[in-house]
């Protein structure tokens, strides 16, 4: 009898601990889900948040991988252990996704699944050629800067719009817009396009139209004068000169023209035999406005030359005091006076 109650006893203490041992792991892989499917683990301050991108074509895998070494996320296993679970592996949605601090990994894969990206602004300010067209509009959305290049070196693209590949750039005003991140590159033209569309409007059309110019042959000319003066109250004066000497089929020579026919943005003075570089670009060898614009103009230095002051100078050269503004003239002799000074001034200062 003692034996059976010995043994009883035992049988309960055994039973005991394994319920407890059950209770144990019952209890951790709560947590353990708990951690995995609610608890917050984007890897910022509270309050704060941080970018989640998801490529096109990308699987989870992948993502992961961007995550775990961006350390955008606290636990990027709880989220795999979650995704597989739910079978989401191959059904995430591309985009620029917003993380805020408080994000568990249910949130974030349902965000994902779901294409809930948010929109963001781009402050398009600047570009020269091309090229940095491209590449600045690839660094900020997932469109592929080559593909974008392709497109604006498409003759048979630009034709469409009555542009050539030498001045389909001036499609892009500079502004801010707002993009999905995942816009492609033909997405991104089609959208420049339309805001292209938009501002030209009927009156900056009729203003175009007053002076003679196209909208290209506009935007290039502004691009001249954007070059020319960094200073705003001086643009209208500046696109005067340059549309005087238009009126009169004279030689613009600008030297902006010149420094990007050469592509060398090094050069600080124009001199000598960069006047005689081969292009059509160099506005010392060839009449009238360059094929296209030699930058992105800005709306302000547009809207300068579809505003300019009407008066009768030919002539401009920058002051001698560096102020950044420009001394004007009616003759050529009163420029050179003007420009021998600035000449003197710069060779005291050792610019060459």
């Amino acid at each position: 009898m003692a034996k059976r109650t010995a043994k009883r006893k035992s049988i309960r203490f055994y039973l005991i601990i394994a319920v407890c041992m059950i209770g144990v792991l019952l209890s951790a892989a709560a947590i353990q889900i708990y951690e995995d499917v609610f608890s917050a683990n984007v890897n910022v301050p509270d309050g704060e948040t941080a970018i989640l991108y998801v490529h096109t074509g990308s699987d989870f895998e992948t993502m992961a991988k961007d995550i775990d070494g961006k350390k955008v996320l606290r636990n990027v296993e709880g989220l795999r252990r979650l995704v597989k679970l739910l079978k989401y592996e191959n059904k995430l949605k591309p985009g620029r996704y917003k993380l805020t601090s408080d994000m568990g990994n249910m949130q974030i894969i349902r965000m994902i699944v779901a294409g809930k990206q948010e929109p963001f602004d781009v402050v398009f300010r600047y570009a020269e050629r091309k090229e940095d067209l491209a590449s600045f509009w690839g660094n900020q959305l997932e469109a592929d800067s080559n593909a974008i290049l392709k497109m604006l070196n498409d003759s048979s693209f630009a034709s469409k719009f009555d542009l050539t590949t030498d001045n389909v750039i001036t499609i892009f005003i500079p502004n801010k817009y707002n993009f999905y991140w995942n816009t492609t590159a033909f997405k991104l033209v089609d959208r420049m396009l339309d805001e292209y569309d938009k501002f030209w409007d009927s009156t900056r059309l009729k203003k175009a139209d007053d002076l003679g110019l196209t909208k290209p042959e506009v935007s290039t000319m502004a691009s001249i004068v954007q070059k020319e003066t960094v200073k705003a109250d001086e643009m209208q004066v500046v696109a005067g000169v340059y549309y005087n000497r238009y009126k009169k089929d004279m030689l613009f020579q600008a030297d902006p023209t010149v420094i990007y026919a050469m592509n060398d943005r090094t050069i600080k003075r124009v001199t000598g035999k960069m006047l005689e570089v081969e292009s059509p670009y160099n506005t010392y060898k060839y009449r009238g406005l360059p094929p296209g614009p030699i930058c992105v103009p800005s709306v302000q230095a547009i809207d300068a030359v579809l505003n300019l002051k009407k008066h009768k100078y030919i002539y401009f050269c920058a002051k001698d005091d560096f102020s950044g503004y420009h001394n004007f003239a009616e003759t050529f002799e009163q420029h050179q006076v003007n420009a021998q000074k600035f000449q003197r001034e710069l060779n005291r200062r050792g610019v060459h």
